[in-house]
């Protein structure tokens, strides 16, 4: 790996002993202002070429703000850009032509996909675009290492005082978990609203002294958009049957017990595992302490069986995770900094018993890709399975071993996400690939009667996927979430 990069500078190798990140102080807006449009409010803000600007993705796939504020931009004929976005969907193509015209230049996010992610492959962007973890996105915000010049902030209601939440309103999205350390530190703070009240009915998540100015547009976008992808537990049996060995598995791994803080994606065989141990727990007697993440309706319904007291939330992944969290007290949301920052001593992934989390790859030395398919294209990041891979004791991966016709357990990753050090165990249709270091975790699986095999064993059979060279250009930088980088894509042939 190069020692430096063009568009993004000194390149620190992962595994390189990286120092705590200091957390700058907290700023005060000077005042609140109503700025009557977006344009307006931006050159209120002095936006100039060169500078920065960060969104939140709470609206996911129903987001509105991004794509407005970038045509105000335009109109005031800003240009050279560097976008701070904490997640980008396929609802922001219009990004594209900004990115092809250069009023945005650079990128740093910790998801992208859809459109954006294809120009990015094709090389359109004019930096590579440097793929982040959440945890890391927070502790970079909050350290000063990106600051954003202008932090514009969709609110599912604000009041007259600033005060902003995303429980109430009729694009109501539920947590303000990635726009929190944004609100707390960048230079200028512009709040969109579709919901403008006099006093807001519920304590804010971020308060108005953070606040600089408040756009009222028509809408901030659709909420249902928060439900992008699949939020439902599979039915497919070959799912239902890699979900029970997980389950299995964590019950053999001794991690079941009182207390147990539990963590799931929102795939639908990661959300079979929490239904299927939530059956377990419920047969043995077993109160958890939390579940946490992006919350959907599936652990809502563990939490109201009291098998898990306690939801903490960064983010909603569907409507019913939104309700919960507004109605709910033992539904409490968090920033972005107290999921996952990992200098936190008191970060909650670092709390986690148990982590289930998806892979498009697992290599033999158990790394593990969610960042590009075996060609190379972008389908996503990290976000933060890096994060919670690191902080939990137990992390499972499950996977199909093939998905439309391409293999998901390989010889090397395509591009490598998350270390194969932090990853406990890969379950499949095949067994159970247990981490050869976790010598504990392959005695109790077995002696439980679970199929333990290898990851060598497991791809066998499998077809080989094609190679790729690495002499393309770098389009993306992925960092790890001490902000070392653990990885380069590199252009895709043909772009």
């Amino acid at each position: 790996m190069t020692d430096r990069l063009a568009g993004y500078g000194p390149v620190v190798p992962f595994g390189t002993a990286m120092p705590a990140w200091p957390t700058r102080p907290e700023r005060r807006a000077a005042g609140l202002s109503f700025a009557p449009d977006l344009e307006s409010a931006l050159r209120a803000a002095g936006l100039q070429d060169g500078q920065s600007v960060s969104f939140h993705h709470h609206l996911r796939n129903g987001d509105g703000v991004l794509n407005a504020t970038l045509d105000a931009a335009a109109g005031l004929g800003v240009g050279d850009l560097t976008l701070c976005p904490s997640s980008v969907f396929p609802v922001h193509a219009p990004l594209v032509g900004h990115m092809a015209r250069g009023t945005v230049t650079g990128l740093r996010t910790g998801y992208v996909s859809g459109p954006v992610a294809q120009a990015l492959g094709q090389g359109v962007l004019a930096r590579p675009a440097v793929l982040t973890t959440h945890g890391g996105r927070a502790r970079d915000v909050e350290s000063g290492r990106t600051v954003p010049d202008v932090a514009v902030i969709a609110a599912a209601m604000a009041d007259r005082a600033g005060n902003l939440t995303g429980l109430y309103g009729d694009e109501a999205f539920g947590p303000m978990g990635y726009a929190q350390p944004d609100a707390a530190h960048a230079r200028h703070v512009i709040a969109v609203t579709d919901c403008l009240v006099d006093t807001l009915p519920v304590a804010p998540a971020i308060p108005g002294h953070q606040v600089d100015q408040i756009v009222v547009l028509p809408r901030i976008g659709a909420a249902a958009g928060i439900v992008s992808g699949t939020t439902q537990i599979t039915q497919d049996p070959e799912g239902l049957r890699i979900a029970d060995m997980a389950a299995r598995l964590i019950a053999a791994s001794g991690a079941m017990r009182d207390g147990l803080n539990f963590q799931t994606g929102a795939g639908a065989v990661s959300l079979a595992v929490a239904a299927r141990l939530g059956s377990f727990m419920r047969d043995a007697g077993v109160t958890g302490g939390f579940a946490c993440g992006g919350i959907t309706a599936p652990l809502v319904d563990l939490h109201r069986a009291g098998l898990f007291p306690v939801l903490r939330d960064v983010q909603c992944f569907d409507l019913a995770g939104v309700e919960s969290l507004r109605d709910d007290p033992g539904h409490s949301p968090m920033s972005a900094s107290e999921y996952a920052h990992p200098d936190r001593a008191d970060s909650v992934v670092g709390a986690l018993d148990v982590v289930i989390l998806g892979a498009a790859e697992v290599d033999l030395e158990f790394n593990v890709n969610v960042t590009t398919g075996s060609d190379g294209a972008i389908l996503g990041g990290s976000g933060g399975h890096a994060d919670c891979a690191a902080g939990a004791d137990l992390t499972i991966i499950v996977t199909r071993r093939a998905a439309r016709g391409s293999s998901r357990i390989v010889d090397r990753v395509t591009c490598r996400t998350t270390p194969g050090r932090d990853i406990d165990a890969v379950v499949t249709e095949a067994g159970i690939a247990i981490n050869p270091a976790r010598t504990e975790l392959i005695d109790r699986a077995r002696a439980a009667g679970l199929p333990v095999v290898s990851l060598d064993e497991m791809r066998r059979g499998l077809p080989l996927p094609e190679t790729r060279g690495d002499q393309g250009p770098v389009v993306a930088v992925c960092e790890y979430r001490d902000g070392s980088v653990i990885d380069l894509v590199r252009g895709r042939d043909g772009g």
